[in-house]
């Protein structure tokens, strides 16, 4: 026999509420939903976290609707499974995440004055650090967090107990130091062997460097390679597309026949 769906609310609460009783409805009664686990469930999550990604940076705002409503439900499920062997259910999670709220943000739940920006930060990460009971400010960075996202997390907790560079050209002074390094390890003739761990090194360290100066004029790494991979791939598009309608193969065009379309894309 069909469920009768839950009707649509006008209010947050009664729309949550609403998923919530899909959700239970799915658990019980699919198949599918029925089958799955949190490891089952994990690879997806990262996927609908990239493709919430991929919408914001798009600027498609009815996309990061749609998204966030996908992540929506991941998180509802998680706590749907919990609940089946009294781990936890959707009311932990919610006061859970509001305690934490209140608990770090002093300067609005309490007499501790922070003035800026940088005061709440550096409030958020003591009040963190007493919290999980880290022996290391940098413990709470996630190993498995890709290597340019790390680099910055690495420094903003590096930051928040005030070790840091004082002015942005001190860094940049820094990024300079590194480029000579890694020029002198890898900026060698053709003929000539290079040590590649070294190499490797010094690149890291440049990386590194670059990353930090970023931070102190307010670009976001990641966001900012992320849009330069989207702007190669639409020139790089452009090319092949010319090169199709020009019936040329791109395996057999030259460097400098190809360079004229990426310049078209370019001006595009």
């Amino acid at each position: 026999m069909a469920l009768t769906p839950p009707v649509s609310s006008a209010t947050a609460a009664g729309s949550f509420e609403r998923l919530l009783t899909i959700m239970n409805d799915l658990r019980e009664n699919c198949p599918w939903d029925k089958k799955q686990t949190m490891e089952s469930l994990r690879h997806l999550t990262i996927e609908e976290t990239y493709e919430l990604s991929d919408a914001i940076l798009s600027g498609d705002t009815d996309e990061v609707r749609k998204e966030l409503g996908d992540i929506m439900l991941h998180l509802v499920f998680y706590a749907r499974i919990a609940s089946e062997t009294n781990q936890f259910n959707i009311t932990d999670v919610l006061n859970g995440i509001c305690d934490k709220l209140i608990n770090r943000h002093p300067h609005i739940y309490s007499d501790e004055q922070a003035d800026d920006e940088a005061a709440v930060k550096r409030n958020w990460e003591k009040i963190k650090l007493k919290e999980k009971g880290n022996v290391s400010v940098l413990g709470g960075v996630p190993s498995s967090l890709p290597a340019l996202v790390k680099a910055s997390r690495i420094q903003e907790k590096a930051r928040g107990v005030g070790f840091d560079w004082e002015n942005k050209s001190q860094v940049w002074e820094k990024v300079e130091e590194e480029l000579n390094e890694f020029k002198a390890e890898f900026n060698r003739q053709d003929d000539e062997p290079i040590d590649a761990e070294r190499a490797e090194g010094e690149f890291g360290d440049l990386l590194f460097s670059l990353i930090n100066f970023a931070r102190f004029v307010d670009i976001n790494p990641e966001n900012a390679l992320e849009k330069t991979n989207l702007k190669f791939i639409k020139r790089f598009k452009h090319l092949e597309a010319q090169a199709k309608a020009a019936n040329k193969d791109l395996h057999d065009m030259t460097l400098a026949e190809m360079d004229v379309y990426w310049n078209e894309a370019k001006k595009l």
